[in-house]
């Protein structure tokens, strides 16, 4: 689990999802487990190191370890290394030849310790380095420094570039949650518990005192950001920094690419009661049509058959094929003539089955999804949109559960991680019962509102295609 990892000084190494991996413990960098990366780089610092890192395959101590000679790991002391030396992003492991070369496949090393970058002094004067002993600035601040440093870096870069008039007032949680934590720089971790501060109030209230802000409990026990001092020194005279050549690129080159929505489109197929209208245009049974064409070919159908009446233009006569196609067994010797719309149909028809007949709502309904830069993909039946619902829980919590995202090309995890930096809630992502090869994702409480703020806004996802978002907490409700 990502809690129990501790970030080297130089940031975590870059691995892709699905990458094999070594852990190691503290003081010793002889791997006591190996696994598959559960994330990419990018999602774990996103996730804000909160949820699954690694799926283990092999530990010690385990079942496999028992079959075997019950050996302990080797004592394999620490690197003293400079920084710089770790611009491969392979970790802080450099074993013996005979190590390396049965883990060199491995491309990970979760390092539970912080010092195994820092040289002992007796290194330090014999590679003094080709322009002397290089001295970091960060060194001679003790890990708390560091912190506060941070903290002060993150909450005022925040309430320059992304906090608004508009946004006021603004919960305290979610200027942490949504602001600061993505202004955190590339490689490393805001934790306010190794701060002076300890707790974000605490934090807020120094700044309180500096003028910068003004906090409010305007519900019991939640504060919140009701003014925000824009021409204060420290935010007029702050400069937002900019990422390293060296991350910037490590980041460009791990990033996933922007979400796009799919082009989702409803198609028609043509049921074998239904051959004889089509076949003249050469369509057979499970003939994929548009709503366009089906529309065109009925009305050049009526038409060439003369079937349009002559006194209303509005009606159209039913012939044997018509009848049997768009009537009831019932109907048949009774509906002599239908209006165009009747006929026809239309794809609100259709969903909403407001009419009994039209070729269209006797039709097979299907669906073309194409994504960008893939071919499209046909599907059989109507799309499922993505399903939002609250569900209660014990001790009479509730948790928001989202259904469906991977028929419009999301993928839950992240979708769960992006909902719990957000939220600041827990999430999870679990089989969806009933459903085969399909997950949901839960999250803590009602975050509806969040949810279709990152749908609909961010994702740009046409509402039509998504159902719950009438459930979300009224304004001045408790959520």
């Amino acid at each position: 689990m990502l809690p129990g990892l501790v970030v080297p000084p130089a940031g975590l190494p870059q691995v892709q999802k699905g990458d094999l991996c070594a852990v190691a413990l503290v003081g010793n960098r002889a791997p006591v487990a190996v696994g598959v990366a559960a994330m990419s780089t990018a999602e774990m610092l996103a996730s804000g190191l909160k949820g699954r890192g690694f799926c283990v395959l092999h530990s010690y101590q385990d079942h496999l370890w028992r079959s075997g000679d019950k050996s302990s790991p080797p004592s394999i002391a620490p690197l003293a290394l400079n920084p710089p030396d770790l611009s491969e992003g392979k970790g802080c492991v450099k074993a013996d030849t005979a190590l390396q070369g049965a883990m060199r496949q491995l491309t990970l090393e979760e390092e539970v310790q912080q010092r195994c970058e820092e040289k002992s002094p007796s290194e330090a004067t014999e590679d003094p380095g080709p322009g002397g002993l290089h001295v970091d600035p960060m060194d001679s601040k003790t890990l708390q420094e560091q912190m506060d440093e941070l903290l002060q870096t993150c909450f005022l870069h925040a309430l320059k570039c992304y906090v608004r008039k508009a946004d006021l007032p603004l919960l305290t949680s979610t200027l942490l949650g949504s602001h600061m934590f993505s202004c955190c720089p590339e490689g490393r971790q805001l934790d306010i518990k190794k701060s002076s501060y300890k707790k974000l109030s605490k934090f807020l209230q120094h700044m309180q005192q500096e003028q910068i802000i003004q906090v409010q409990e305007l519900s019991k026990g939640v504060e919140s950001i009701v003014a925000v001092d824009w021409k204060h020194p420290r935010i007029t005279s702050f400069v937002i920094p900019e990422p390293s050549p060296t991350s910037q690129t490590i980041q460009e080159g791990s990033r996933e690419q922007p979400y796009h929505p799919p082009d989702i489109k409803p198609l028609y197929c043509v049921p074998a009661s239904m051959t004889l209208l089509f076949q003249e245009s050469g369509h057979k049974k499970g003939s994929v049509l548009e709503g366009s064409e089906v529309r065109t070919f009925v009305i050049n159908y009526a038409k060439k058959n003369d079937l349009v009446d002559a006194d209303n233009k509005n009606l159209v006569k039913l012939d044997p094929i018509l009848c049997d196609c768009i009537l009831e067994k019932d109907e048949q010797h009774t509906v002599t003539k239908l209006p165009w719309d009747s006929l026809l149909g239309s794809s609100h028809c259709v969903s909403l089955h407001k009419h009994r007949h039209g070729c269209l709502e006797k039709l097979q309904p299907a669906y073309q999804v194409t994504f960008p830069g893939q071919e499209p993909i046909v599907k059989k039946g109507r799309i499922c949109p993505i399903d939002i619902t609250l569900a209660q829980k014990a001790s009479n919590k509730k948790v928001t559960v989202v259904r469906n995202l991977e028929a419009y090309g999301l993928d839950p995890r992240s979708v769960a991680a992006t909902l719990q930096q957000r939220c600041q809630a827990s999430t999870t992502v679990t089989s969806a019962p009933g459903l085969k090869d399909s997950v949901q994702v839960q999250i803590q409480g009602n975050q509806i509102h969040h949810l279709g703020r990152l749908l609909l806004e961010e994702y740009r996802l046409p509402r039509k295609h998504i159902q719950g978002l009438e459930k979300a907490p009224k304004p001045g409700k408790k959520k």
